[in-house]
């Protein structure tokens, strides 16, 4: 091969081998512009995305902080009503505990008052006169409560000079009845309080001849012939008393009964009241018989002038109804007459036929 040959050959590989490497760089330099231009495209959408992202979490803080204060509002509205609940509930606590221990020291108080009274009960009840004084005083309440004024006397001296503690006014027969008030207190205490059987017996002894004794006195100073019923009531003011009477002393109510003298006690005394009351009504009908029976036969003589007249209002209502028939038959006609006459009437406006002679009778009749 020549040299020029080769020198051509080594020409054309090196023009060959620029162009190629032109081209290759050529090619390099558009894929780096292209990855230049892919990598701004990709920081511009990484920029936007950190811009969202930015955005976003803004956002997300105010929601967040607009939802931590709207609970925050509501955690404080709740804690307020709760407070103010609580402080209302504590409010109306403090009141009730004031009212309850108002409650509670007028309770005290009455309780003092009572205790007070209890040992002015037992002082009186201690002292016989003071004793006998609270029997009278009961007595007096409970007759005044069952009868009427007219009914009863208070300390009513009698004709053998005896004084009863109160008399019931009864007509003949019975006759009055006289009330005495006794109150064995001490034997009853004796009885109750006894240890044994020695103190027991010794008790009963002394109520028996007690309540005895009683009995005897009523029998011999408030049962008068003539003046008093045959009878005559002794009032013992305690139900106790009168219920271990009737339960283990059978010999002194059989006694009373001899005597008659009857045994009574508040309860049974205002039961014996009310049929006393009975007998009073009964008695006061009795007397007011006449005065009824005439004021009776006036109110039937009433009642006789008050059929009369009552017969004459109903034949002044028959007649005032045959009066208003007879007045409707009237109208009646005259209704009926006064619509021939406008059939008449018609008649001869329509047509100029003669009437029939049958109406024309009926007119005249009519």
């Amino acid at each position: 091969m020549s040299e020029s040959l080769i020198i051509a050959l080594v020409a054309l590989l090196a023009a060959g081998l620029g162009a190629a490497l032109g081209l290759f760089l050529k090619s390099r330099r558009n894929g780096a512009e292209d990855a230049v231009t892919a990598l701004a495209r990709q920081q511009t959408e990484l920029m936007g995305r950190i811009a969202a992202m930015a955005e976003t979490q803004a956002q997300t803080r105010v929601e967040l902080t607009t939802t931590l204060n709207d609970r925050l509002e509501q955690v404080s509205l709740r804690m307020g009503q709760s407070l103010e609940a609580t402080a209302q509930k504590t409010a109306e606590t403090l009141g009730t505990l004031t009212t309850r221990l108002s409650v509670i020291d007028e309770a005290q108080k009455n309780i003092t008052d009572l205790s007070t009274q209890v040992v002015g009960l037992q002082d009186i009840l201690a002292n016989r006169q003071a004793r006998g004084a609270f029997g009278e005083v009961q007595l007096n309440d409970i007759v005044c409560n069952a009868l009427p004024p007219s009914a009863y006397g208070f300390q009513t001296t009698l004709s053998n000079g005896t004084r009863a503690d109160c008399v019931i006014h009864l007509p003949n027969p019975p006759g009055s009845i006289a009330i005495d008030a006794k109150f064995p207190l001490d034997a009853y205490h004796m009885l109750r309080n006894a240890k044994d059987d020695a103190e027991r017996t010794i008790a009963q002894r002394q109520f028996r001849s007690d309540l005895t004794k009683h009995v005897n006195a009523i029998a011999e100073k408030y049962i008068v012939p003539g003046e008093t019923a045959e009878s005559a009531l002794m009032f013992l003011p305690s139900e106790a008393v009168y219920a271990e009477l009737h339960a283990n002393f059978g010999d002194v109510v059989n006694r009373s009964y001899q005597a008659r003298v009857w045994i009574v006690s508040p309860t049974t005394l205002m039961a014996t009241l009310n049929t006393v009351r009975a007998v009073l009504k009964d008695v006061e009908m009795r007397k007011q018989a006449g005065v009824i029976q005439k004021y009776v036969g006036l109110l039937m003589q009433d009642v006789t002038r008050l059929d009369g007249r009552v017969g004459n209002l109903q034949r002044h209502f028959e007649q005032a109804e045959k009066d208003i028939g007879e007045i409707r038959k009237s109208t009646d006609s005259i209704t009926r007459r006064g619509e021939k006459i406008q059939e008449v009437e018609l008649g001869e406006e329509e047509t100029s036929v003669p009437l029939p002679p049958k109406m024309t009778t009926d007119l005249l009749t009519n």
